[in-house]
């Protein structure tokens, strides 16, 4: 079931998408950390520490978004990291920050659709997704771009929301997910549908087994799932 941020709209989820990330890529970082308690931080680094033991020289962040973990991932020390997305609001501060702590000789962002990358077959040594794959339109044609543009033993990182199945985290989940984050997204965001798109997004997304069985379509092999923090979070691994 595709899930658009407005269900009324005709536009597609693509178009939708791109341009509610662009209504709320001010206030999206500050929105980041108070609604996750700053933990978004730590998932962050657990899934660039997938990476450490590869070493990838050149890396490609897909739907960068405002480009935290495209940064995080300066620990890998990587010759280049490309951000890419598809709202030229978010990368906007992503640029900004790269400007303000002197980060241009390492990395640089491109704005584009995550289903038709501009890239050379096998150009990366490894591709990372932060909260971007429950975005695609077509989630099978995006996982074979990132497959196309991954170099042979390259490595695809996920990190994307889950829904917890144990008592009592599942039951508090929800009804955060349900009231408390639409009600502040809303107050904080000026926006109507950003933060009830998420919960919704979220519930349709085909995560667990049913995720790595798309990896596995997409002929990724050593797929992984590693469930985080009672499973609010998980991270998600591929190689080529």
């Amino acid at each position: 079931m595709e899930v658009k941020p407005n269900p009324q709209d005709s536009k597609n989820k693509k178009e939708q998408v791109e341009e509610m990330f662009d209504q709320i890529s001010g206030r999206y970082d500050f929105l980041n950390r108070f609604l996750s308690v700053g933990i978004d931080k730590l998932w962050r680094r657990k899934a660039i520490d997938e990476l450490v033991q590869t070493k990838p020289k050149m890396v490609l962040d897909v739907a960068a978004g405002t480009g935290d973990f495209a940064i995080e991932a300066l620990r890998l020390k990587p010759e280049k990291i490309i951000g890419f997305d598809l709202s030229e609001g978010m990368l906007k501060v992503f640029d900004k920050k790269i400007a303000d702590k002197k980060l241009g000789s390492m990395i640089e962002t491109i704005k584009g659709d995550s289903e038709n990358m501009p890239f050379a077959d096998n150009t990366f040594d490894a591709v990372t997704v932060a909260f971007g794959v429950r975005n695609f339109e077509n989630l099978p044609k995006g996982l074979s771009e990132i497959y196309r543009v991954l170099k042979p033993s390259g490595k695809l990182v996920v990190l994307e929301f889950s829904k917890p199945a144990k008592f009592p985290v599942k039951q508090f989940y929800n009804f955060y997910f349900k009231y408390i984050l639409p009600f502040w997204g809303r107050l904080i965001a000026k926006h109507k549908t950003a933060y009830t798109y998420l919960p919704a997004s979220v519930q349709a997304f085909p995560e667990g087994k049913e995720f790595l069985e798309y990896l596995h379509k997409s002929n990724f092999k050593n797929y992984k799932h590693r469930p985080l923090t009672f499973g609010i979070c998980s991270i998600y691994t591929g190689e080529k």
